[in-house]
Parts: structure tokens; C-alpha cells; sequence
């Protein structure tokens, strides 16, 4: 299922906005398993680097480097609708975000848009979901996520 805004509620949007990018770094955030690109070729493999990187700078907290080269425009710009500027609505939710594990499983191409299947772990439990990504001036951005499947980690 993926996130559906309806245009007739502004100051909903754009706190969904900050929602959309909040819920990306949490499923995104690692310490110690990061994820890995070696089995993605090609183009898949660039958007799998974007992944890492956007893992990567979620847990430096770099806020400059998430808006400018990780976050699609169309997430950067409701962002700066909800709380002034990306990086404004990007600080204080990123000092809330625990460690967890990462496997990008699968990544799906489609002309200058991407969907990436992810596997997360955190605290026994396994989430499946689906980051969609977009080409923006020939580099891959991150533009949504979908829900995720959360289950017990049987051990």
C-alpha cells in the first residue's frame, strides 16, 4: 500500500511530508548492518548505492545532505512546507531514531523510476517495504515508501 495524499488538505500535507521522510529514516537507519550493493548491477546498483547512502547519512544525522542529494524534490519541497525547510523538519526527528538492520532484497527499474523491496530489523522483529525512488538530475532520489509488514523474528 502506498502513502496517498489528498491535495485538499494543506497543513495535513505537509505534516504527512514530514511523516514521509521520519518514517523513511526509521526504516532506513542501521548501526553495524549496513546494507550492501555487491549483488546489484548497472543501474540497480546505483540505486542501491542511494540507499546506502541515504542509511548512511540518516546515521551521521547529516539533515544538508539527506535534503540536497538523498530526498526527491517533491519530498524536500513538502518538507520545507511543514516546518520552514527540509533540514528544520529533518533535525529533530532524526535524534529520535534507534538503530536497526538493513537488506535491500530487491530492486525493480522502470525507466527513470525505481522500487526497491527492503528488509528491516529492529527489536526481534522483521518489516518488509518498498522504497520508491526517482532519477533527478541523473542521480537516484528517494520520493516514498510503502507500508511495511512487520513480523516476529522466530529464533
Amino acid at each position: 500500500m502506498m502513502l496517498r495524499v489528498k491535495d485538499s488538505h494543506p497543513p495535513r500535507l505537509a505534516l504527512l511530508g514530514a511523516c514521509l521522510a521520519v518514517a523513511l529514516a526509521a526504516a532506513l537507519t542501521g548501526c553495524g548492518e549496513t546494507a550492501s550493493t555487491s549483488a546489484f548491477k548497472g543501474e540497480s546498483q546505483n540505486v542501491a548505492q542511494t540507499i546506502v547512502d541515504f542509511q548512511s547519512d540518516v546515521s551521521a544525522r547529516e539533515q544538508k545532505k539527506l535534503c540536497q542529494k538523498d530526498l526527491a524534490a517533491s519530498v524536500t519541497v513538502r518538507l520545507t512546507r511543514a516546518a520552514g525547510s527540509c533540514q528544520a523538519a529533518l533535525k529533530n526527528q532524526l535524534l529520535q531514531i534507534d538503530a536497526t538492520g538493513l537488506t535491500i532484497q530487491s530492486i525493480s527499474l522502470t525507466g527513470r523510476s525505481a522500487a526497491a523491496r527492503l528488509k528491516s530489523t529492529y527489536s526481534g522483529k522483521s518489516a518488509v517495504s518498498t522504497l520508491t525512488l526517482v532519477k533527478e538530475g541523473g542521480r537516484w532520489k528517494i520520493s516514498g515508501t510503502g507500508a511495511a509488514a512487520t513480523t516476529s523474528k522466530k529464533g
